[in-house]
């Protein structure tokens, strides 16, 4: 097959919502589409001892929820699809945002009972400040929730998007009785029989024909003619240009669980979504096609492997053609690195790949050579910019709970640190290591890993920041710079690359320190 054909059938798109809408289970479901596996696991279920294909860490099983970010790939009608499925939970938000960086488009999983809620909201706005293609897939139809029309308002209103319903639903929970595919113009009934695999579907082209009336009754089949004529009167038609600019956002109805409406989103994401998209880098944007290789890390994951200390760093390819064993410079170091072993996944199932192409996701094994954000080529030095660290919300003086052991500890912070988990910052005062987090929950997380991974026991100490500011200063030996060194001087940090952070203990004194060292800059992430 032909360069440009291998890129013509790759789509590579990230999940999204918020904790629990399904995005999970939407992925497994698939994944048995792609004929990945063979039956999907529930995340919940604590009776079968089947976890969620995309849930491997220890954690995620024991919470039933999703903590870190897993790639999965498949191939379904010739495409070959590569997914994201990202953590929900708001704890592990920054995990989130780097992946969609890497991204092609998105799918967004609204519940509908709840609605749009406060998580899906942040996702969806930084998908639109980079104009990412979103699809919006409502789930949970077989249970009781809003109203079809009001669900799509509060889409419209609260994400700011412009909807246009490829598919609808007739009825809803206990009166669901199926989906009318707009897209395809057919029914697809619900027989409520999860067993089941693959629904069959019933072409209807006339939605006045007698026959709807037989299949699903009177008041259902009138219900359903006034609804789609307000679809039809109401929403813009569907136009593939303005959604891949991320102007138009199709939206479907169907139920992840029982396997429903799943395959029409599916058929009708192959054929609409964006193949691998050009990407900006600091001297010029990087088409696809290009010959020469280039990539970048988004991600790195420390023991995917308990029993190997392994450290993977996730690679998105953006252009050219990504060989074994061929050495490529990686630009912030300088030199030239090759790889022996690059896997592709499948969860934590992983094979070694000889050849992969734009679009795809790569790991390679890492000794401590790659940071989140870094870039390989085939030798033009250029770097892809957009993977900024947050200023954490939340901050902790880190303590060692065994001295035996100091040694595992500093490994482990240093492993875990890399992977993006949370920030370290080391005070300039006295030495001490401070963890900052985006969310609380990650404390747990960091103190569960260094344990059963490192063998280190940590305590933490409660510390009183308020945020991390980043410190730029044009000049470094100005007085007002040293002044401000001297009378902050137990506020000062360094984070893991070396740069000053300021450590600002409320609003008030940041606001302060800003009037009286105006030549200062202070910044909240750590790209500037």
């Amino acid at each position: 097959m032909k360069f440009s054909e291998e890129i013509k059938r790759r789509r590579t798109f990230g999940i999204i919502s918020h904790p629990d809408a399904g995005k999970t289970t939407l992925t497994e479901k698939l994944l048995l589409f792609g004929g990945a596996i063979q039956e999907a696991g529930a995340v919940k279920s604590n009776k079968i001892k089947k976890g969620a294909t995309s849930d491997f860490m220890e954690i995620e099983r024991q919470r039933g929820i999703s903590v870190a970010t897993s790639v999965l790939a498949f191939e379904y009608q010739g495409i070959k699809i590569n997914i994201l499925d990202t953590p929900g939970h708001k704890d592990f938000a920054e995990d989130t945002f780097r992946t969609l960086t890497a991204v092609d488009s998105v799918i967004v999983v609204i519940d509908v009972a709840k609605g749009v809620e406060e998580q899906t909201e942040k996702l969806v706005s930084v998908c639109r400040m980079r104009n990412i293609p979103m699809i919006v897939f409502i789930n949970k139809l077989d249970r009781e929730g809003k109203d079809a029309f009001e669900l799509l308002d509060e889409v419209e209103q609260k994400l700011g998007l412009k909807v246009t319903p490829l598919s609808f639903p007739i009825g809803m929970g206990y009166d669901f009785k199926g989906i009318y595919n707009i897209w395809e113009k057919n029914i697809n009934l619900f027989s409520g029989d999860s067993r089941k695999n693959i629904e069959e579907t019933i072409e209807v082209s006339d939605l006045s024909s007698p026959e709807l009336t037989t299949l699903i009754g009177d008041t259902a089949a009138d219900t359903l003619q006034e609804e789609i004529e307000l679809v039809d009167g109401i929403y813009p038609s569907f136009d593939k240009e303005l959604y891949q600019k991320g102007d138009l956002q199709p939206v479907f109805f169907g139920s992840a669980l029982n396997n429903f409406g799943v395959r029409e989103l599916l058929d009708c994401f192959i054929s609409i979504a964006p193949t691998p998209r050009a990407k900006e880098s600091d001297i010029r944007v990087v088409q696809p096609d290009e010959k020469d290789f280039t990539g970048f890390v988004f991600k790195i994951h420390a023991n995917m492997d308990p029993k190997h200390r392994d450290r993977l760093a996730f690679i998105k390819i953006v252009s050219g053609t990504f060989e074994r064993n061929v050495p490529y410079l990686h630009t912030r170091h300088n030199k030239k690195l090759k790889f022996s072993s690059p896997n592709a996944f499948f969860a934590e199932k992983k094979e070694i790949v000889d050849i992969s192409y734009p679009g795809d996701i790569v790991g390679l094994h890492d000794t401590g050579n790659f940071k989140i954000g870094d870039t390989l080529t085939t030798g033009e030095k250029l770097n892809y910019k957009g993977i900024p660290s947050f200023s954490p919300e939340h901050f902790r003086y880190i303590n060692n709970a065994d001295p035996l052991k100091s040694k595992q500890l500093a490994k482990g912070i240093d492993q875990l640190m890399d992977e993006g988990v949370a920030q370290l910052f080391t005070l300039e005062l006295n030495g001490r290591k401070v963890i900052g987090t985006v969310g609380a929950l990650q404390y747990e997380v960091i103190q569960y890993r260094l344990e059963h991974e490192y063998g280190a026991k940590c305590t933490y100490e409660n510390l009183n920041v308020h945020k991390a500011c980043w410190v730029e200063v044009e000049d470094e030996s100005n007085d007002e710079f040293k002044d401000f060194k001297r009378v902050k001087s137990k506020f000062l940090a360094k984070d893991k690359q070396g740069q000053l952070v300021f450590l600002a203990d409320s609003s008030f004194s940041l606001q302060m320190t800003q009037q009286k060292y105006p030549s200062i800059i202070f910044h909240f992430t750590s790209e500037f």
